[in-house]
């Protein structure tokens, strides 16, 4: 699991920007591919099980269910 880091509000977001653009290349592409895999388990279970989004049958096209 990922670590969650929290930044000072007077940080500029050019500055955070940056530092997590400088971690995500530094990973190698396995590790990018998992960490979405990751990320998707993440919000599939805070979702009560669902899905955000699911295909709808019609090629690539994806629709997000009404909150």
């Amino acid at each position: 699991m990922g670590k969650l880091k929290l930044y000072d509000i007077n940080t500029p977001r050019e500055t955070i920007v940056e530092e997590r653009d400088g971690v995500y290349l530094s990973r190698s592409p396995e590790q990018r591919f998992f960490g979405v895999l990751e990320l998707n388990h993440i919000s599939v279970t805070m979702n009560g099980g669902k899905p955000l989004k699911s295909p709808q049958g019609k090629g690539l096209v994806i629709c997000k269910p009404a909150i």
